[in-house]
């Protein structure tokens, strides 16, 4: 297990509360592209839609870059932001379309999201070696706990972060866990890892709370209704969740609504059918607004074994609603300040979640709404993207890391 306290106590986090700084006069602001894999409905993808919208209106140049323009948040992309659809079959096939992009616009950084298309990233500015400033974002863990279940391709990450790391200018971790994984597995060194939380919390996230929300259970206050929300997929292990609802709902009364999609659905509906369970659960796939599921819910639930932050936590939190969430790596604890705003139980436990469910009707007296609205606003968007714009001005004055070699100017054929 990773020791996120020796790192917390050992490293300055980036983000602070202050007012994005404006670069001098003298110092042109940087162009940003952000790339990532598609638009699907995650917690990844909906930070990237704000952070880049939040830069633009700071004055900065963005351009958003996908490996296929897919996915249900199409939709909250801003008008002015330019899209670039790479049109690709596979991460691999877009280190080409990258680097071809990066030469052609020359961007001052790019911001690459997720572990695939981090390695993408780095491979696309080698190719273009136009002195691009790449800056990977890691948003989940890389140790071998979080890769065990997945593909080969998720367990060479580490290898592929320690040797393409002389060529990353900046990496930055969404967690203090996080943090500590990219230095202790991948061999980044400690001076390039910057520690940026999430932007969650905006200024419009109080008007998307407090919007009208029509679900009959949430009409009745006698019967709590729990909410989760995330992909279904194994890591957010939805499975246990729905045994620690068989557990709870044997001796009190209780409902579930499931917020997301993804490829485990019929396996769940199917598990909530044998566990007696099927009309206490409700799975209403993709929301463009949880928030007032949220504001409603008598407590939220994550059943996640392993998060890199946990956006969730946080939303819910600014709803004023109280939290049962894993103590997994590495988001949970910290967001909550290990326990002090939630309750944390252990992971892959069913009657551990169920016990917490158990004691719902105290929630909201251990955790006052206006406690966790305030521990909310400390992940804010000003902060985070604050804590970006410093990020970039401080790599755009400094050379670029780690070029095998550098073109000094376009050939014709690239024009």
């Amino acid at each position: 297990m990773i020791a996120a306290d020796k790192w917390a106590a050992s490293y300055r986090p980036w983000t602070s509360p202050q007012a994005i700084a404006r670069p001098s006069a003298l110092v042109p602001s940087p162009s940003i592209a952000i790339y990532m894999h598609d638009l699907a409905g995650g917690g990844v993808e909906r930070q990237a839609i704000r952070l880049a919208h939040t830069l633009q209106e700071n004055g900065l140049s963005v351009v958003l870059v996908l490996h296929q323009l897919r996915g249900e948040l199409q939709a909250m992309i801003p008008t002015s932001i330019r899209v670039v659809d790479l049109q690709s079959r596979r991460t691999l096939h877009d280190v080409p379309l990258l680097a071809r992009f990066l030469r052609r616009e020359r961007p001052t950084i790019l911001l690459s999201n997720l572990d695939h298309n981090n390695v993408a990233a780095v491979l696309a500015g080698q190719l273009a070696a136009i002195g691009t400033r790449i800056v990977i974002c890691q948003h989940n863990a890389i140790s071998s706990g979080f890769s065990a279940g997945l593909g080969w391709s998720y367990r060479a990450i580490p290898f592929a972060y320690r040797t393409l790391s002389p060529f990353i200018n900046a990496a930055v971790a969404v967690s203090e866990g996080i943090a500590e994984e990219l230095h202790i597995l991948a061999h980044i060194p400690r001076h390039k890892i910057k520690l940026i939380h999430n932007a969650v919390i905006d200024s419009d996230f109080q008007s998307r709370a407090e919007q009208p929300v029509t679900h009959r259970w949430l009409d009745d206050p006698k019967v709590p209704v729990f909410v989760t929300a995330g992909r279904l997929v194994p890591l957010k292990d939805h499975e246990a969740l729905l045994h620690a609802l068989a557990l709870y709902r044997r001796r009190q009364q209780g409902r579930l609504l499931v917020l997301g999609t993804g490829p485990l659905l019929h396996n769940l509906e199917a598990l909530a059918g044998e566990l007696g369970i099927a009309d206490a659960v409700e799975f209403l796939g993709f929301q463009e607004n949880p928030l007032p599921f949220f504001r409603q819910a008598a407590a939220f639930v994550l059943s996640s074994y392993s998060e890199g932050f946990g956006n969730v936590l946080v939303e819910a939190m600014g709803c004023g609603t109280p939290i049962i969430a894993t103590d997994c790596e590495h988001g949970p604890a910290e967001i909550l300040d290990r326990g002090r705003y939630g309750r944390l139980v252990p992971p892959r436990s069913p009657q551990a979640l169920a016990e917490a469910m158990a004691t719902v009707a105290e929630l909201r007296t251990l955790w006052p709404s206006g406690l966790l609205k305030a521990r909310a606003a400390a992940f804010s968007t000003a902060a985070c993207v604050a804590a970006y714009v410093k990020l970039f001005h401080s790599l755009v004055s400094s050379p670029a890391t780690g070029m095998l070699y550098q073109r000094s100017k376009p050939s014709m054929a690239e024009h």
